[in-house]
């Protein structure tokens, strides 16, 4: 099967954010909002990619950094095409990119009752941070 991986385009929101809400394990927020995906990409310029058959998003990742650590946020590939290596090939693409703008380290948070991909996530070799805790707080009313 070919497939082709491009950079995430805020053009392709709907697309992308129905992927999302059809994805397990993807918890969307108002920071997914088209301004809000819009905003990072604007802050993170060629670092989210999606994945395309036919014309048809089978993929999307949304990857940017600090300056100082990369995050990945929502890789999700739909059921149809999954164990077939996009995910990974996603995942690599961002990296990649990361390391071209000098980022050495990257962090992904997924919900601990996402057995799937915390499987996935250590196949590829990422480790899990047991000995941190994340904490937020909700700037907005």
């Amino acid at each position: 099967m070919s497939y082709d991986i491009r950079r995430m385009n805020i053009e392709d929101y709907d697309s992308i954010i129905a992927l999302w809400k059809a994805s397990e394990g993807i918890g969307l927020s108002a920071a997914d909002s088209r301004d809000g995906i819009a905003l990072y990409l604007e802050k993170n310029p060629g670092f989210s990619f999606t994945a395309w058959v036919d014309g048809q998003l089978i993929g999307a990742v949304l990857c940017g950094h600090d300056s100082r650590r990369g995050y990945l946020h929502h890789l999700a590939v739909s059921k149809d095409f999954q164990h077939r290596g996009i995910g990974k090939a996603l995942t690599e693409c961002c990296m990649q990119s990361l390391i071209e703008a000098g980022i050495s380290k990257c962090h992904i948070f997924v919900y601990r009752e996402n057995h799937n991909a915390i499987a996935f996530w250590k196949k590829t070799g990422w480790v899990e941070r047991v000995e941190l805790t994340l904490l937020s707080k909700s700037l907005s009313s």
